[in-house]
């Protein structure tokens, strides 16, 4: 009867414990999928910014030490998103990357 109550106590909790690592294993699921989201608008608010540079050959306002401490912050993100095995951190982080090298070199040719 005590080893019976002991079993039913275990199963319970390991029943909770399924049931909270689901809930936060969908959690996880939506952020990743928001961080994506996030991450593709704020690249998309920044093309303005080099077709003005490119297409307008106009780089006066922009700051190459600006952009180049982006890219240099960016390169910190990759190197944790790597570490941790974070997906949506390493890719959003990479085309961040590519930006700022488009907008430094517009800045250094046009600027």
């Amino acid at each position: 009867m005590v080893q019976d109550l002991h079993v039913k106590h275990h199963q319970h909790i390991r029943k909770r414990k399924y049931k909270k690592n689901f809930q936060s294993d969908k959690m996880k699921r939506i952020i990743d999928k928001l961080v994506y989201i996030a991450g593709f608008f704020g690249l998309a608010m920044t093309i303005p910014q080099i077709l003005i540079i490119w297409i307008g050959q106009n780089a006066s306002g922009i700051s190459i030490i600006t952009w180049a401490s982006y890219f240099i912050i960016g390169a910190v993100f990759i190197a944790y998103g790597i570490v941790h095995k974070e997906k949506p951190l390493i890719i959003i982080y990479i085309l961040w990357e590519i930006l700022y090298v488009i907008i430094i070199v517009g800045a250094l040719i046009y600027g």
